[in-house]
Formats: C-alpha cells, sequence, structure tokens
C-alpha cells in the first residue's frame, strides 16, 4: 500500500511517499531545470549545450536502496541495513522490473534533471557515487528536453557507463558528476528510483550538431581581434614599425597561437535550446 504525508525540509513543504518494501519517496512538483551551460570557451565543450529540461512531477527515493530493501524486493533476507553497493546495470533492471507491478508509472533510475531537480531534498552519503539512468555521452548534444533517460546511444566498452553523482568524501551537499562503470560491481556504488510518468511519442532533443559555419565565423573574428592584431599593434606601438613588415610571418603565426589560447578560456556564449509552449524546439532568450 502507498501512503502520502507532508512534512517540513528544510523550510520547504514536501509530500513523502511510503511505497512498499520500506521505500521512502519524496514528491517533486513539475518544473523547468537548465543543464549544462553557455559559456564558449573549448574547456567547457564536454559541458554544452545549455539547454531546458521540462519535468513532470515525479518521485524520488529520500536516499539510495539499502541491503534490507533490495533483499526484500528480490524476496530474500538480509541482517544488514546499510546501503546496497556491488551493484550492476542488469541488478538495477532486475529491481526495477520487480517494483513495476507497483506503480503506475515507469520505475527507474532518476536521469540527470530529475536528480538536479530534487537535490536540495535527498541525500548521499559522503564518499558514495550513485548510478543515474543516462549513458555517460560525451556532451549534451542530442540530449532530451523532457527529462526521460538518455540510453542505447553508446556502442562498446563505454555503452554500460553511466551519468553519477560522486558525493565528497568529507564534505556533506557536495556533489561532483561523473561517469561510472554500471557494467561490473563497484564498492560504494549504489542506486535509488525515480517513479516517473511514462513518456509517450518522440523526445525532442538539443541539436546534434553546432552550427559549423557561425562558430568558424566567430573563431576567425575572435581570433582576430584578440590574437592577430594585437600580435602587430603591439611591435608598431613600440616603434618596431620595421618588424612589423619585416617578421609579417612571425607576428601572424604568433597572433594565431595567442587567439588559440585564449579560446581555451573565453569565447561568447553560445546558444540555450528549450521547448516553448507549442511544443516547438527554440533558443531560449533570457
Amino acid at each position: 500500500m502507498v501512503q502520502s504525508r507532508r512534512i517540513d525540509i528544510e523550510g520547504v513543504i514536501m509530500e513523502i511517499v511510503e511505497g512498499p518494501f520500506g521505500l521512502r519517496f519524496i514528491k517533486i512538483d513539475s518544473t523547468e531545470i537548465f543543464l549544462g551551460t553557455d559559456k564558449g570557451a573549448w574547456v567547457y565543450a564536454s559541458e554544452r549545450p545549455r539547454h531546458r529540461v521540462n519535468l513532470p512531477s515525479f518521485m524520488i527515493m529520500e536516499t539510495p536502496i539499502t541491503e534490507t530493501q533490495y533483499a526484500e524486493i528480490l524476496g530474500k533476507n538480509s541482517d544488514t541495513n546499510e546501503l546496497k553497493d556491488m551493484i550492476t546495470n542488469d541488478d538495477v533492471d532486475l529491481i526495477c522490473s520487480a517494483l513495476s507491478n507497483h506503480f503506475d508509472d515507469d520505475v527507474r533510475r532518476p536521469t540527470q534533471s530529475e536528480w538536479k531537480a530534487a537535490e536540495a531534498y535527498i541525500k548521499l552519503p559522503c564518499g558514495w557515487t550513485e548510478l543515474l539512468a543516462d549513458e555517460a555521452t560525451g556532451n549534451h548534444r542530442g540530449a532530451t528536453l523532457d527529462g526521460r533517460p538518455r540510453v542505447g546511444e553508446m556502442i562498446g566498452p563505454m555503452s554500460g557507463h553511466r551519468v553519477s553523482q560522486s558525493a565528497h568524501p568529507t564534505r556533506e551537499g557536495v556533489y561532483a558528476q561523473v561517469a561510472t562503470p554500471g557494467d561490473r560491481p563497484l564498492p560504494k556504488v549504489g542506486f535509488r528510483l525515480v517513479i516517473s510518468p511514462k513518456r509517450q511519442g518522440e523526445a525532442l532533443r538539443v541539436p546534434d550538431n553546432a552550427n559549423l559555419s557561425s562558430n568558424i565565423r566567430s573563431e576567425l573574428f575572435w581570433t582576430t581581434i584578440l590574437g592577430i592584431i594585437p600580435s602587430f599593434t603591439i611591435p608598431i606601438l613600440r616603434g618596431f614599425s620595421s618588424y612589423a613588415v619585416d617578421g609579417w610571418a612571425n607576428l601572424l603565426f604568433g597572433g594565431l597561437c595567442a587567439g588559440f589560447v585564449t579560446g581555451a578560456f573565453w569565447r561568447p556564449k553560445r546558444p540555450t535550446w528549450g521547448v516553448d509552449s507549442e511544443g516547438n524546439l527554440i533558443q531560449v532568450k533570457e
């Protein structure tokens, strides 16, 4: 039987749902979450594009699943209530399948957007890592905009890796997003579950490719402004005008290098993607 009640969590009234096998869920209302970054520098390439995810209301476990809960779901016994680790993707799928008879919605691990939406209300002990539902892709190109898991895109050894949240060894509430193998058991690597509405139809996604011609024009412009022009201007201002003519090749090469280096740390913001009220893919303006 599923029962619910309301409690105060850090000054916010949240609905707590008590599910089967002692599973305790927090209900998260529908919301919008931004993932990724719009910073244009090359060092942020793996975190782009920034996009807005529209999440329906869902339920998420307050803590990762325990040894006792894991055993009871499979009809077994356990004498410890510690968090369950040494799990694989197949183990998680087995648990989700066993619980699917108790809920009408999808039973699975949270996606990146669902975890972020609930971050202020859930707990992950220091030193633990939590496997999420999304495959560990190289960037946010092709990411879904409705919060459904991103799976089935990777091939080879990386297909078993999952995006995960790793808690700081000593500082509570400090997390880092990493990629973790989900195809082999590891110590202090666990999982929690969400009960999330089943998505229908094809998902709207972030474009798979950037605007190449626009990026090339931008790179040429900023390399010229920040690299090539200063490379020629500096010797002229210092009274070495002749070198600006005789040593043009060296100055051009130096300017290209300087422009390349600046691109690693700064470039104009890139587009943020989202869905409008009519369900169309748009660039979000803030």
